[in-house]
């Protein structure tokens, strides 16, 4: 009866554990990805994309 204890306790940790390296490697990509675009953008493009992202969350700009 232990036996099946352990075993689902070891299989739902050995799944947290991969869902949680998941998250980490997606985040890590996202977070690359973003750098890399800022990074080869125009600053013009950068400005417009701000300007148009603080009017979409309704942010007085100007």
């Amino acid at each position: 009866m232990n036996d099946v204890k352990t075993a689902t306790l070891n299989a739902t940790a050995t799944q947290t554990t991969d869902m949680s390296l998941v998250s980490i490697l997606g985040a890590a990509a996202l977070g690359l990805s973003l750098l890399f675009a800022a990074g080869f953008a125009q600053a013009s493009v950068m400005h417009d994309t701000a300007h148009d992202q603080r009017h979409a969350m309704a942010f007085p700009c100007h």
